[in-house]
């Protein structure tokens, strides 16, 4: 539920974004993703006595990307702080993490929802260290500990208390996974933990200012799940309200398979993790010129790309929306409409033919295989001559799809028109090669052209089905069209 008439849900986020780099946030240990547990380990991942840690500039440029393209306050003048606590896969004892000085302050994300459009304010984006991973399910008796995670670099991204219901939450979440990948410094990755998420939640009655007692809950693991557990835990805190009882302030758990949420402890405040300034890492400070570089290094983001493809391409809103999702899906799409990609053969093709094939086979093809455009194996110059060979209707849409479509798949390097020619796919628009056909085809049906000279105008698609079924769909329709129309009113 998202709350009835007296109350308001008010929810704030934070997430856990894991950034791309090739190694940790503070040594040179490999960051990626899958390798066999602990072995992207050293001394350094290990917090040995008598290390040192190091900054990774490739981090602090991510950090800084997402910041200007959130319109956030980027600080100049930065340090890391030490937070404490205690816990088994955190080897130092405690996590090195921004504090005082984020290096991203306020900015914002815009979502849309089915009830309006809104800008979702951010409270700060700061750098901090990931801890590692415990491994419950390993032994019968034990808990094994995988230190691989241990120090990768991450953004904490939080929200000021700005949402209002479980699918303004889902929209947040959906825009800020596809801008961390627009960016390319994230995957977003849900399921492998490079993307997780917090949800803080509380309730007040209608009108009031005063923000209510909040739960916490933890690591919630999709998109799907933080809706449904924001929805079921303000619906518990609402039925608390109004039995009178009191609200804890706590950090819960979710259960993805009642839709429920349960408590795990009492919630800590700040004062608790004991933060003070890290002293084995100097304070670092953002030149202009650093920060003009990574601005430059932004690539064009979806709503720009949106305007562009509905006033410069006269694409629907629907088209422009569903072409910019992916960055590298709509990369592709600009290369195979783009003058700048076309090799000599090539000529022009219209931006709604080449929307049209992108969103058909092209879509059908990625989701069959479960792939990417990355993998995508037709080169845009290929694809381009098939798609011209459309628009010249030397191929029908259905026989260039169905036939031609696949065989590229299967061997990039084929050139379309060769093989529809091979095929005795293209569509003869010689007049002399349909008019024998379109006498047989009259023939045969004398009793429908007798019907047709009294007014049965419709039995027209008829005879024009029958010559492309008899010429094995290679008469051109409109040469067709033209012929029998001469014939059967003449």
């Amino acid at each position: 539920m998202d709350g009835n008439l007296k109350y308001e849900i008010v929810v704030g986020l934070e997430v856990h974004a894991r950034l791309l780099t090739q190694s940790k946030l503070f040594c040179g240990d490999s960051s990626f993703f899958g390798d066999e547990p602990n072995t992207n380990i050293s001394p350094i991942t290990l917090a040995h006595p008598g290390t040192l840690p190091r900054m990774n500039k490739e981090a602090i440029g991510f950090a800084v990307k997402l910041g200007i393209a959130c319109d956030s306050k980027i600080e100049k003048q930065n340090y890391f702080a030490r937070k404490n606590y205690f816990y088994p896969d955190l080897p130092k004892g405690y996590q090195v993490s921004q504090h005082t000085t984020p290096i991203c302050k306020g900015g914002f994300i815009k979502i849309k929802t089915s009830a309006a459009k809104k800008k979702v304010q951010l409270n700060r984006i700061h750098m901090e260290e990931d801890a590692g991973k415990s491994l419950h399910d390993v032994y019968t008796d034990a808990t094994a500990l995988d230190y691989n995670r241990a120090g990768v670099p991450l953004l904490e991204i939080v929200t000021e208390p700005d949402l209002r219901s479980g699918d303004e939450a889902y929209a947040y979440l959906t825009e800020l996974r596809k801008l961390v990948r627009y960016l390319e410094i994230g995957d977003g990755n849900m399921e492998e933990g490079s993307f997780r998420c917090d949800a803080n939640i509380s309730v007040r009655r209608m009108g009031e200012e005063t923000l209510g007692t909040k739960v916490e809950v933890k690591n919630l693991n999709s998109i799907r799940h933080v809706k449904t557990a924001i929805e079921y835990e303000a619906g518990r805190l609402i039925s608390l309200l109004e039995k009178n009882e009191t609200i804890l302030q706590q950090t819960r758990s979710f259960d993805a398979a009642s839709g429920t949420t349960f408590a795990i402890r009492d919630k800590e405040d700040a004062e608790d993790y004991r933060y003070f300034p890290e002293p084995d890492l100097t304070p670092f400070d953002l030149t202009d010129n650093f920060i003009e570089t990574i601005k430059k290094s932004i690539p064009v983001l979806q709503e720009e790309r949106i305007k562009k493809y509905t006033s410069a391409y006269f694409l629907s809103e629907y088209d422009a929306t569903t072409l910019t999702e992916e960055k590298n899906f709509s990369d592709y799409f600009e290369k195979l409409i783009s003058p700048e990609h076309k090799n000599e053969n090539n000529v022009d093709i219209k931006p709604k033919s080449a929307a049209n094939w992108m969103l058909g086979p092209v879509k059908t093809w990625l989701n069959d295989e479960n792939e990417t455009i990355d993998v995508f194996p037709i080169q845009p110059a290929t694809f381009r001559s098939l798609i011209k060979m459309v628009e010249e209707n030397k191929l029908s849409f259905s026989v260039a799809s169905s036939k031609i479509f696949p065989l590229l798949i299967e061997d990039p390097q084929a050139d379309p028109m060769q093989v529809a020619k091979k095929m005795n796919l293209v569509i003869e628009s010689n007049s002399d090669y349909i008019l024998p056909i379109a006498d047989e085809v009259l023939l045969q049906f004398e009793d429908k052209v007798k019907e047709y000279k009294k007014g049965k105008r419709g039995l027209l698609a008829l005879f024009v089905g029958e010559v492309i079924k008899r010429s094995k769909g290679k008469a051109d329709p409109k040469i067709v069209n033209e012929i029998l129309n001469q014939k059967l009113n003449s």
